[in-house]
This record gives structure tokens, sequence and C-alpha cells, in this order.
């Protein structure tokens, strides 16, 4: 038996779904512990694309079950659109391989609503959400007048916690945000009929994860997003509503520390960032759109064009300390073929001063600049690679170099977006 933890070591949109799905295979369990549907898992398999939002990646596979924690905020419409466009491919979804956690808290319409009209407000100086309410909806869990899953079967709960509601959030839309109020009717009836279908997909999922434990089965802990978006840690205020750190999975999933055996966290060979933000190693010029074309990079969920850039060592490292990383799994190795030469960022230069971790305040790290090694590339295609001999020299140095600069040794290398693109150097199970 043995327990891994999935995490995203930069600013999500890291490959985490394809490696989720790889190791799914050997999991009982897959478990999403933080986050919303403001995240998407981008999964490839003989040749077709599936994209999950807030059903584990695991969900692919047959005789796996897949959980929804209390740590996610769960938009109804969004999680049966999902099922149902699930079910159009011919992937079985029921109450057998799917649960949702009865304390998970629930996205509501006037979230959505709220969540648009600030960055409408906010113009120019907008923090770049996606508009899916997911920061409103955790405001709401922090204040204790969220609407939880279990309020689903109860209609008196889900009719009195409505309107409570309402009258504040029509209020601050209205006065302050200059938008329009939201009817109750509407709301009440459309989740009391999601509600009517959502019942059976609902339990306490971290009984079956200790029941899951107690018979020895493998659990997939899987995060969304990425370390630096996380709210206490990450590039505030230019950040997630959650915490995608490793640590969230006990208060995301209801497990104890002492359970999380392996942590494994994914980092693209390069790095990409969706949205405003701080981006030290960003480029601005022909490398990084070669990039940005090779990789594809387009958010799963937004399909807002990502920013690219040289790999950063300096968040990576920081990742691993925040992470307490096992291993690492890179991905899209392939995409830095055929250029001439490949830079890391080993360190910030501040105020004439070298600076090893990423400062917390967004002024000085605005003054920060990169502190780049240079490496020569490859050109060799190395999309066919299943052994890591099979690598050329020169692409096997550049990871050797991000192992020695964080101490920490590769598991999983991923070399293009298919299953079967994948060399695995240890198993994680």
């Amino acid at each position: 038996m043995s327990n891994v933890v999935i995490v995203g070591t930069q600013w999500g949109d890291e490959g985490k779904g394809k490696v989720v799905d790889l190791l799914s295979s050997s999991a009982d369990l897959v478990v999403r512990f933080q986050g919303g549907n403001n995240a998407g898992h981008t999964l490839v398999v003989d040749g077709e694309e599936t994209i999950c939002h807030l059903i584990p990646s695991g969900i692919l596979h047959d005789g796996k079950k897949c959980l929804i924690g209390n740590g996610v905020v769960v938009d109804p419409t969004v999680l049966l659109e999902e099922i149902n466009t699930l079910r159009e491919k011919g992937i079985s979804v029921s109450p057998e391989n799917l649960a949702l956690s009865e304390r998970a808290h629930l996205i509501m319409p006037y979230h959505n609503a709220v969540d648009l009209a600030r960055e409408v407000a906010k113009g120019k100086d907008k923090i770049g959400t996606t508009g899916r309410g997911i920061g409103p909806c955790y405001e709401d869990k922090a204040s204790r007048t969220g609407i939880r899953a279990i309020d689903l079967s109860e209609p008196e709960t889900l009719e009195e916690k409505i309107k409570t509601n309402l009258k504040e959030k029509n209020f601050y839309l209205t006065k302050f945000l200059d938008a329009n109020p939201l009817e109750f009717q509407p709301i009440y009836d459309n989740y009391l009929s999601m509600g009517e279908i959502l019942r059976t997909y609902i339990t306490d999922v971290s009984l079956e994860i200790d029941q899951a434990i107690r018979s020895g089965e493998n659990i997939l802990f899987e995060g969304a997003q990425g370390t630096h978006l996380d709210i206490d840690h990450g590039t505030y205020p230019f950040v997630t509503s959650s915490n995608p750190l490793s640590g969230a999975v006990c208060a995301g999933a209801g497990v104890g520390p002492d359970k999380l055996h392996h942590i494994i966290g994914i980092v693209k060979a390069y790095t990409t960032r969706v949205g405003a933000g701080p981006f030290i190693t960003e480029l601005l010029d022909d490398t990084g759109d070669y990039i940005q074309e090779r990789g594809a990079e387009f958010g799963a969920t937004t399909g807002r064009r990502r920013r690219c850039g040289w790999l950063d060592l300096v968040i990576l490292r920081d990742s691993v300390r925040l992470n307490g990383l096992s291993s690492m799994s890179v991905t899209k190795l392939d995409v830095l073929t055929g250029l001439n030469t490949l830079k890391i960022c080993v360190g910030y230069e501040l105020q004439g001063k070298r600076v090893d971790s990423r400062p917390s305040s967004l002024k000085s790290l605005a003054q920060c600049s990169p502190i780049y090694e240079e490496m020569p590339g490859w050109e060799e295609d190395i999309s066919q690679a299943r052994k890591l001999n099979d690598l050329p020299k020169r692409a096997r140095e550049y990871l050797n170099r991000i192992e020695e600069l964080t101490e920490v040794p590769f598991s999983i290398i991923s070399i293009g977006p298919g299953r079967e693109q994948t060399i695995v150097l240890q198993d994680l199970f």
C-alpha cells in the first residue's frame, strides 16, 4: 500500500493531468483535494483529447474510484456537464466510480456574478481571475455562510441559506459593483433539481479514504493549479483562493499526514503563466513565441495564451521546500528541441545582491532580474524515446543539472502528450 500526492511546482499548467492519468493505473482511489473548475487537466489517450475540470483524471481508467474532496469548491452545473460529456465519450461515470464530499462547498450563481463584476470594476488592475466564482465561494466558506453539498438534500436548509446570502450579494452587486441583482426562485429550483441527480454521489469522502487505507489500497491525491498560485505562499495577490501545496491534502481530503508516502512535483521543462502577475524569466521575443507555439500553450479552462519563459529554479527550489518533494516529473521536454541554447534561472539579482528565494514583496520582486546559466540545446527528435539513454546527451545533461540544483531526483520524464510518450524511472507505488 502506498499513497502518492501530485502537486504543481510552478504557476499551474505543468501537465499534472497526464501524470495523474499515468499513475492512476496503479491506484485504487484518485482524490482531488482543492481548487475548483478554474483548472483543467488535459489528457490525450489514443490521440483523443479529454479535459477534466472537477472530476479526477483517473476517471479514464476502469475499476478506479474517483473522489472529490471537501477542499474542492464545486459548481454543480459544471460537474453534471462534465459527467455527461464523459458519458458521451463512452466513459462510465456513476456513483460506483465517482463520489462528492458532503462537506464540499458549492459555487452559486451569485459567486460567478460577483467574480465577473469585480474584474470589470478593477479595469486595468484586474487580477486575471477565470470568473468561475472560485474566490467568492471560498470567501463564503471562510465567513461561514457557504452552502455545502449536504445542503442539497435538505430543501429547507438550502432555501434559508440562499435567501440569506442573496440579500447581501444583491446589495453588493447593485450598490457597489453596479451590476444586476439575481432572483431567488430560479436559483433554488435549479439547485434542488441538480441535488436530486447528485444525491447518490454525495458521501463522506474522508471515511472512504480511511477505509481504503485500512484495506491496503493505493491512493493518488491530485492537486490543481501550482505552488506559486498558493493563497499563502504564492505571488499574492496574483494567486488562486486555495492551497495547492501537498500539506493541503490533509485538510482538503480528510486524511492524516502520516498517510502520505510520496510527494511528486510536476515541473514543465520551461515556465509558463496565465493571466497577470510577476514572471521574472518571461520571454517577450522569438524564443518565447517558439516555445508557446511548439508547446501549444493555451489555458485548458480559459483558452488564454500562456506567457512563456525559461525554467526558473528559484521558484522550483521554493516548491521543493514548501511541498517536501520526494521526486519530480518533468513534462514537455520535447518542446525545447531545436533551441541552440537553453537557459536556466539559478538566482535573482536584487539591488546588486543575489537572492535564492522569491521575495514576498511584489515591489522587491519587480526589481529582480534573472541570473542565468546557459547550456547547449539539442536538435534530435526525442518524442520516441522510451528509456533515459534514448535521450540525446544534451537533454540528459539538462535534466541532470536540474536535479543537481534542486537536490531532488526525477522519477518520470514526459516527452509528448500521449500516455506512451513517457519514461518512467521509478515505480512510485
